[in-house]
């Protein structure tokens, strides 16, 4: 690794100041993703500015009837936490589903809202990568492209985005607060990640100095009705190939309301509003589910390696359809 500075933050002030004043330096919290890219040589940052310590590490419950999970929280944390697993078992899920035991009790969820991709170019130097250093090319286009994106893709780049947590965040239509050098910011979730286009170096909507201090979720009494599927390559510490977050209200076995999000499969967690016109108002019957999951994949834009994920995709977002519709009692 290149030499850095290390620094811990006093405050959330501090941290915004320090690293403002320095344009190649970077917050670490965990450090489960940066300390890997540091070793590998895609990350060199001049200052490392330490947010464990920030007091925002709580889940509270909101004026609102929502709850408020704090930036710095441990994943481990955030899942086991019971009124996450009583109100978001998505969410709960979803966590779970991600890397291991260990990891997870050092993750932080605003570090795992900005982990970078596992695209394998990425990570390797000796090859060209367009989200590492702009205008040197994807070298993933005509690579082994079997892990990569199949939605949201431009001809920059198709890396696939990693995240399982941030798939249910997606579905529960959460909130991201921020505090930057511009004062705070509240960002849905679903403009937070960007897509690559023309710009795939550009992740988020971030701007340098700007922290991430909670994420709200809203009051959402359906969202008991919830489930994350996750399809791997091994049932441990494994990317998703393919995964589903499904949240159902269904009244009289008629789909009142829907939020599906699906990990895997796009370039950033990827909200299927086709899939959710599909549902919504239909009888929760296997015909619906199968048309929504062909819905949700229509724009899919397979490579050489992945076509497969395609129909692996469809059949992930009905299993966990169905057994969302088993949970509210409606017919699978």
């Amino acid at each position: 690794m290149n030499p850095f500075t290390y620094v811990r933050a006093a405050n959330s002030d501090d941290a915004i100041a320090t690293l403002t004043r320095e344009p190649q330096a970077m917050f670490i919290a965990g450090g489960t993703n940066i300390l890997d890219l540091m070793k590998e040589g895609v990350h060199t940052p001049s200052q490392l500015v330490d947010i464990r310590k920030l007091p925002s590490t709580e889940i509270v419950t909101k004026d609102n009837g929502g709850i408020r999970i704090g930036a710095t929280l441990r994943n481990s944390d955030a899942a086991y936490n019971s009124l996450v697993q009583e109100r978001y078992p998505v969410l709960s899920e979803a966590i779970l589903a991600g890397a291991s035991a260990q990891l997870r009790n050092m993750a932080t969820v605003g570090g795992n809202l900005m982990q970078r991709t596992r695209c394998s170019y990425f990570h390797d130097t000796a090859f060209a990568c367009n989200k590492r250093q702009p205008g040197s090319g994807c070298a993933a286009l005509e690579g082994f492209n079997r892990m990569h994106a199949v939605l949201g893709t431009s001809e920059h780049c198709i890396a696939a985005h990693p995240s399982d947590m941030c798939v249910a965040l997606v579905a529960l239509d959460a909130v991201v607060q921020t505090q930057g050098p511009r004062g705070e910011r509240s960002i849905p979730i679903t403009d937070f990640h960007l897509l690559p286009g023309e710009t795939p170096h550009l992740e988020t909507v971030l701007e340098h100095g700007e922290i991430i201090t909670a994420v709200d979720l809203p009051e959402m009494p359906l969202a008991w009705r919830s489930h994350y599927l996750k399809i791997r390559d091994r049932a441990s510490y494994a990317f998703a190939l393919v995964s589903a977050a499904v949240v159902l209200e269904i009244d009289e076995e008629v789909i009142r309301n829907a939020r599906i999000a699906l990990g895997g499969v796009g370039t950033k967690p990827w909200r299927s509003l086709e899939a959710e016109q599909v549902l919504v108002g239909a009888p929760a019957t296997q015909e619906t589910f199968t048309a929504a999951a062909n819905a949700a994949m229509r724009e899919a834009r397979p490579y050489r390696h992945n076509q497969f994920k395609i129909e692996l995709a469809k059949r992930t977002l009905e299993e966990a359809l169905k057994t969302v519709a088993a949970i509210s009692g409606g017919q699978a």
